[in-house]
């Protein structure tokens, strides 16, 4: 793991307008952003167009667009990173679900068929009631994404929202509730 420190004081450097700081950067936060890529892609079938290769390179062009005003430290930065991974996967799966309906579908067995998950509905599925959990309550979205999107500690993710390690651990326990019930119907 890039060392905090190194990666918050290049990231300010980068707000503040010195471009050195961001080829410094990428090389460091690279090998992170490729695990949560991977751990984004996990799942996927051995078919999959998309790999984290692609996957980061899209996050690292969405990433130089956009710039707030002030990068505060690393859990942000991994937060906007996860944040925007999320947004890739669940656009490549709507895209995949409408070329599926439009007849880019691949022929399988009846066999292949029954093993071959279509993940690309459940990202879909995810990425819709992480939206409708936003319209509820926020910070229990802000601690998935921090958590699992991110892949930071529990108390990483309390630390950068300001609250307790306690109620951050209750706060994604209603969160991961509350999106199951949602996943299920």
């Amino acid at each position: 793991m890039a060392d905090s420190g190194e990666v918050t004081r290049l990231l300010r450097a980068w707000s503040g307008g010195d471009a050195e700081a961001l080829q410094q950067l990428v090389p460091v936060v690279e090998s992170e952003l490729r695990l949560l890529a991977r751990a984004y892609l996990s799942g996927e079938r051995a078919c999959q167009v998309l790999q984290p290769t692609a996957l980061i390179n899209e996050a690292h062009l969405r990433l130089l667009e956009w710039k707030p005003a002030e990068w505060r430290c690393r859990a942000q930065f991994y937060a906007v990173a996860a944040k925007m991974m999320r947004r890739i996967l669940a656009n490549y799966a709507i895209a995949s679900r409408r070329q599926k309906r439009e007849g880019g579908a691949i022929l399988v067995s009846l066999t292949q068929a029954g093993g071959v998950p279509d993940r690309n509905e459940d990202l879909v599925a995810l990425d819709q009631a992480l939206n409708d959990l936003t319209k509820i309550d926020e910070r229990r979205v802000q601690l998935i994404e921090l958590h699992y999107f991110a892949g930071l500690a529990t108390e990483e993710a309390a630390d950068l929202l300001g609250i307790s390690p306690r109620t951050a651990y209750r706060e994604l326990d209603l969160a991961r509730t509350w999106l199951f019930r949602a996943l299920r119907g």
